[in-house]
């Protein structure tokens, strides 16, 4: 017989970012990638959108693995069913830091662009849902809300912002089953979306997200 136990320890986290914060800043994202990627990786495609005046932070999640099981490229992930309460606990702790450290950087006027790739989504509003931090556009690309929380009491805090649902129209995880659930979903928990799609498969395109970005700064 067994006793489980818990401990907080600090941890080292790593996190890539684009451009320098500071006064000229005009765009702020936060970008955080999805399962079995890192950051590094998902934060060059965030130089197209690198204009001089925008700041891009990418945190990458605390779970490093390798991605052919023993050996080969590492890969990240942000949580897994495993402790899955405690894991979602320290990261949104660790985002939290990181937001904390940087907006008193840029000028309070800022724009705030949050991005989810996959399941960087469920990150982005897990992380929302706990601390809800001041944003204006919550992108979420290729992946979809996390159906264990509740957004109907928090109506005004959504719909006061932009959110956009981006997908590959060939991604073979987001499904016609998961598109239609995440419809039914959103409606029944009072969320709006604008949608964008492109020819493409389970990646970032780089030409929509131009065509965003420069969307969102007016």
């Amino acid at each position: 017989m067994f006793n489980a136990h818990k401990i907080k320890v600090e941890k080292t986290a790593h996190y890539y970012t684009i451009g320098t914060p500071g006064p000229h800043i005009k765009n702020f994202w936060i970008v955080c990638h999805g399962y079995g990627q890192l950051a590094s990786n998902l934060i060059r495609k965030f130089t197209s959108i690198d204009d001089g005046t925008t700041f891009i932070l990418a945190p990458e999640g605390f779970s490093r693995f390798y991605w052919k099981g023993v050996y080969g490229d590492v890969a990240a992930s942000w949580m897994t069913k495993q402790d899955r309460l405690d894991e979602i606990a320290d990261y949104a702790r660790y985002l939290t830091k990181l937001y904390n450290t940087f907006i008193p950087q840029l000028p309070d006027n800022v724009c705030i662009n949050l991005l989810g790739f996959s399941q960087g989504c469920a990150t982005q509003c897990r992380w929302i849902m706990r601390e809800f931090p001041k944003y204006h556009h919550l992108i979420l690309w290729a992946g979809l809300l996390p159906e264990d929380l509740d957004y109907t009491p928090f109506h005004d805090y959504f719909n006061s912002k932009k959110t956009i649902f981006v997908y590959g129209k060939n991604d073979q995880y987001v499904t016609p089953e998961r598109l239609q659930w995440q419809e039914d979903f959103s409606k029944a928990q009072g969320i709006n979306f604008e949608v964008h799609t492109f020819e493409g498969k389970h990646e970032i395109d780089r030409k929509l997200l131009i065509s965003i970005a420069d969307e969102l700064k007016t």
